[in-house]
């Protein structure tokens, strides 16, 4: 699969971020592999100090954990942390829809569904960063639905968490046309009004990449 870069940003301090999320997400940069800083100078051209915000801020989004006389590391998750973060996301996800009101606006399905349109696209072009991007605005405006943005925040925050974890579903051509296939679903449930329905698809949406990862981790470890 192609790997394209994004069209624009908007400094050099969030082109830098995005970037290395978007190659953390799609499984470029591994979990415990190091972003050494003199590197980070050299390929984006920035001055050490921002360097330095840069993983501050990767580090704030859970990305990378930074420890004394190692430096900066892609944040790596045992099984069980895994599987307590994704306990955590399905109880927040799917309560979100559940305060969804129904019946939904033509108005909100048409932009969720122009919006899978993008990702099928992008999907098709197996374009990597445009599908991570799309996926991403799909959720947002799902969630969204809720009218809690105080409960979107929290889903976005701990999704963002989990972009390590699911680098091995997004990369993979299979998950992500089961991703795009789920998508639909859940307009189609959104459009009856199927509360249970959508809660259901939320669920069912999050375990491949976290059954991925513990699959994944036991075949490190031996288990």
């Amino acid at each position: 699969m192609q790997l394209v870069e994004p069209a624009s940003t908007v400094t050099g301090l969030e082109e830098a971020v995005q970037i290395l999320e978007e190659e953390i997400v799609l499984g470029f940069l591994h979990p415990r592999e190091r972003l050494v800083e003199d590197d980070l100078l050299e390929r984006f051209g920035l001055k050490r100090h921002v360097v330095r915000q840069v993983l501050v801020e990767l580090e704030r989004m859970g990305l990378v954990e930074r420890k004394r006389n190692v430096g900066a590391l892609v944040k790596a998750y045992t099984a069980k942390e895994v599987e307590d973060l994704y306990a955590v996301r399905e109880l927040l996800e799917c309560q979100c829809v559940r305060l969804i009101r129904f019946p939904v606006s033509q108005t909100a399905i048409d932009a969720l569904s122009a919006t899978q349109k993008v990702h099928d696209e992008m999907v098709q072009a197996a374009n990597l960063r445009g599908a991570f991007r799309a996926n991403m605005r799909f959720h947002e405006l799902l969630f969204g639905l809720s009218d809690n943005p105080v409960l979107v925040a929290a889903i976005h925050d701990h999704a963002q968490r989990a972009h390590s974890v699911r680098s091995s579903s997004l990369v993979v051509s299979d998950q992500l046309e089961r991703a795009r296939r789920e998508h639909w679903l859940i307009i189609e449930a959104l459009q009856r009004g199927d509360v249970e329905g959508l809660a259901t698809l939320c669920s069912e949406h999050l375990k491949p990449s976290r059954d991925n990862y513990v699959a994944a981790y036991h075949r490190r470890i031996g288990k």
